[in-house]
């Protein structure tokens, strides 16, 4: 088993940044992938960016990428999720999700956090 907790969220203005983390414990051997998801009030889980644990290959979805970077400490297995340039569009709870096939644009993962708030005021 893994456990994934998520830390940094918060509120801010827009055009402002957070940075999220995702640290993982227990089997943190079975991780070959991390990936970010958010949920608005209202609205499906959606896929945020994903990350493979040893290549380090990234990819985003659209409406964040220029804006947001992720990134993993494989020493610390931790994950980590820069956000810049925050919209109030980007207002929801953020999930880490970590297992072991690299998995984009898609909720298929093993393991997932708790969820930490993000807020952007307009």
């Amino acid at each position: 088993q893994v456990q994934l907790v998520e830390s940094g969220g918060g509120s801010v203005q827009a055009g402002g940044s957070l940075r999220l983390s995702c640290a993982a414990s227990g089997r943190t051997s079975s991780i070959y992938a991390m990936g970010w998801f958010r949920q608005a009030p209202g609205k499906e889980r959606e896929f945020v960016a994903a990350i493979s644990w040893g290549a380090g290959i990234t990819y985003y979805a659209n409406s964040v990428k220029g804006r947001f970077t992720i990134s993993r400490d494989n020493a610390k297995n931790t994950g980590y999720l820069q956000m810049n340039s925050l919209k109030p569009e980007d207002t929801a709870v953020y999930y880490c999700a970590a297992g072991p096939i690299f998995r984009v644009m898609s909720n298929d993962y093993d393991y997932w956090g708790q969820g930490t708030q993000v807020t952007v005021a307009s």
